[in-house]
């Protein structure tokens, strides 16, 4: 049925967070830019402890997760490489690539060190903050912990952000404006994460930019502008036609786009990133504020990497295809 000579490549969608749709969007998108003459794409579905193979939309089969193979008209399907498009838990926070570790199996997002640094955005603020990064001052509080709106707000000042400290990012985030806010975003954030971060606000533009590293050489996209049509860049203003302009490359003067451009590939190292990673700024009177690290960045249709990634003269065909070839070799 395969052609035994082209590797086999599971693009992997799904997870266990939020974010599955958006997930699912990205594998089908990336599924797509698979040089199908180089190799053979698989999409596998994950959700839970099903590890589903998918073709045109049907499921064909289970995934055998001691070896991560599956059996298709009696013949069994190896994987040479996987392509993690999960955004969230298990293929963001470096459970998903411990195992693929463990399998010997060479994938495409960042290591397990790396990804669980970056997927803490706790952990992440205060290593890069201790290596002279900027970015807003924020406090942690574990779910269930006695909460003093007052001693809060006293701190970090009016309006703040309180986020998940770990998950895919868009969901249970509320920009508070009024001290009686406090507690309920603060629940909010513990029903996507057991620990909600309350952050400073840093009134300014959003700016994110890609980068991707192969082999010794390193690739940092242009940079996009984010103006949301809502307070803030949200789920909704992320996923909605509409609801958020982004211009690519961005508006800003050539110093300050290569500025953000550098921090882009400082952060990316100091993180010990590979693959596609993309990092999120708000700038302020010519400062960047750091704000996160994605490790698997979204890559449906209209996300910011594919749009990048065309704004530099590029297709997400062959940058994967170069990913996937560095890793192979």
């Amino acid at each position: 049925m395969t052609n035994n000579i082209k590797p086999n490549i599971a693009v992997i969608a799904g997870g266990d967070s939020s974010e599955f749709i958006v997930s699912v969007k990205s594998g089908a998108n990336v599924l797509k830019a698979i040089d199908t003459e180089r190799f053979n794409p698989w999409l596998i579905q994950m959700q839970g402890k099903n590890w589903e193979v998918f073709q045109n939309d049907t499921k064909i089969a289970d995934i055998d997760k001691n070896d991560f193979s599956f059996v298709v008209n009696g013949e069994k399907i190896k994987f040479d490489f996987a392509y993690i498009t999960i955004h969230g838990t298990p293929g963001e926070d470096g459970i998903l690539q411990a195992y693929f570790e463990l399998q010997q199996l060479p994938y495409s997002s960042c290591s397990v060190h790396s990804s669980a640094l970056t997927f803490n955005k706790w952990f992440c603020n205060n290593y890069l903050r201790n290596l002279g990064v900027k970015m807003a001052d924020s406090l942690k509080f574990k779910k269930g912990e006695k909460i003093n709106a007052q001693a809060i707000v006293e701190k970090l000042g009016l309006p703040i952000f309180v986020k998940p400290n770990a998950g895919g990012s868009s969901f249970g985030i509320t920009k508070v404006k009024e001290l009686a806010q406090v507690e309920k975003a603060i629940n909010k954030a513990w029903g996507e994460s057991n620990e909600a971060l309350v952050e400073q606000f840093i009134d300014g533009t959003e700016f994110t930019c890609g980068i991707v590293k192969i082999g010794d050489k390193k690739t940092v996209f242009p940079v996009t502008e984010v103006l949301p049509k809502n307070e803030f860049f949200d789920f909704e203003a992320k996923y909605t036609p509409g609801a958020a302009e982004e211009i690519t490359p961005a508006r800003l003067p050539e110093p300050l786009f290569k500025k953000c451009q550098e921090l882009t590939s400082e952060i990316y190292d100091l993180c010990e990133c590979s693959g596609i990673a993309r990092i999120d700024f708000i700038l302020q009177n010519e400062e960047f504020y750091f704000l996160e690290v994605n490790t698997t960045p979204g890559m449906t249709a209209t996300s910011f990497i594919p749009q990048q990634i065309e704004a530099m003269g590029s297709t997400l065909k062959e940058i994967i295809t170069q990913i996937v070839e560095d890793k192979l070799n």
